[in-house]
C-alpha cells in the first residue's frame, strides 16, 4: 500500500542565526538616533560584549553603522539609511497612504506631503499636489534641509538636547532665503515652540513665496516615524488659514500611522 508522501517540514532559522543577531544590533540601533554606546547595545540585544563587538565591526566596516569617535556611540550609517528609504518607497502600503493623501488634499485643497528623516535632510516619499499651482519642482523622493523645512524642524524638536547639540555642530546652515533660520538661538526657541504647540511651520525659508505646516505621524511606541504637511502658496493661502487645517491634518497622520504599525 502507498501511501501519501509526508510534506517536508520547513524549520525557521536557528535561535542563535548570526543573521538575526546581526538584524538585532540594527534594529535598536536604527530605534535611537542619539546613538548607542557598546553597554546599551549588548543590554538590549541581550548578547555578550566580544559578539556584539564583532557584529559592530562588520556593519560599520560595511557602511550599515557609523561610530561617533568622540563618545563612542554607534548609530545608523548612510547606507542604511539608504535602504530603509528603498523600503519606503516601495512599501505595499504606498497606495493606502496616498489614497489618504488625495483625501486630505481634496478636503482642503492644498498640496499634501508625506516625509520621513533621511540624514540631515527631509525626505518625500509621498507627495499629492493640487494642480491649481506653479509646480515648486519637488516631488516623490525629493529632499528639503531639515532646519529649514516644516517638517524636519519637526523631527529635530523631538531629538534631545545633545543631540541638536551634535547636529548644530556638524552641520552647515545655509541661508536659503531671507528667511531661513539659521542662528542657533531661534532654532531653539522654534523647537520650543514646536512641541508647546503640537506642529511645525515655515514661510518662505526654503523656498520663497511658500508657506508649510507639519504635523507627526507617530508609531506604536509614540515616536514620530513621519510627518505629514500641508504647503500652499502665500499669495493664495496664508500660514493663519493652514493652521486652521490642524485638525482634518491631524486624523490624516492618525490614518497614515497606522500604516507604519501594520
Amino acid at each position: 500500500m502507498t501511501h501519501p508522501a509526508r510534506p517536508v517540514e520547513r524549520e525557521g532559522p536557528p535561535a542563535g542565526s548570526a543573521i538575526l543577531r546581526a538584524f538585532k544590533v540594527l534594529d535598536v540601533i536604527s530605534d535611537s538616533p542619539e546613538g548607542l554606546g557598546l553597554a546599551e547595545i549588548c543590554l538590549r540585544v541581550g548578547l555578550p560584549k566580544p559578539t556584539v563587538f564583532r557584529i559592530l565591526c562588520t556593519l560599520e566596516h560595511e557602511g550599515l553603522i557609523i561610530r561617533q569617535p568622540e563618545q563612542r556611540r554607534y548609530q545608523a550609517g548612510d547606507r542604511l539609511s539608504r535602504f530603509a528609504t528603498a523600503v519606503l518607497m516601495g512599501s505595499p502600503h504606498r497606495s493606502a497612504r496616498r489614497a489618504i493623501l488625495d483625501e486630505l488634499v481634496e478636503q482642503i485643497g492644498e498640496t499634501c506631503n508625506l516625509t520621513v528623516p533621511n540624514g540631515y535632510e527631509v525626505l518625500y516619499i509621498a507627495r499629492v499636489e493640487t494642480g491649481r499651482e506653479v509646480s515648486t519642482g519637488l516631488r516623490q523622493g525629493s529632499g528639503a534641509p531639515l532646519y529649514a523645512a516644516a517638517s524636519g524642524k519637526l523631527f529635530l524638536s523631538e531629538l534631545s538636547e545633545r543631540a541638536r547639540d551634535r547636529f548644530s555642530r556638524q552641520v552647515p546652515r545655509v541661508a536659503w532665503t531671507s528667511q531661513t533660520l539659521i542662528e542657533r538661538t531661534a532654532l531653539d526657541q522654534e523647537m520650543k515652540r514646536i512641541r508647546m504647540q503640537g506642529y511645525a511651520t515655515e514661510c518662505g525659508e526654503y523656498l520663497p513665496g511658500r508657506c508649510c505646516l507639519a504635523v507627526p505621524v507617530r508609531g506604536l511606541a509614540g515616536r514620530i516615524v513621519a510627518a505629514l504637511s500641508v504647503e500652499a502658496a502665500t499669495e493664495l493661502t496664508p500660514l493663519a488659514q493652514l493652521v486652521e487645517f490642524v485638525p482634518q491634518i491631524k486624523v490624516a497622520a492618525n490614518a497614515i500611522a497606522e500604516t507604519f504599525d501594520a
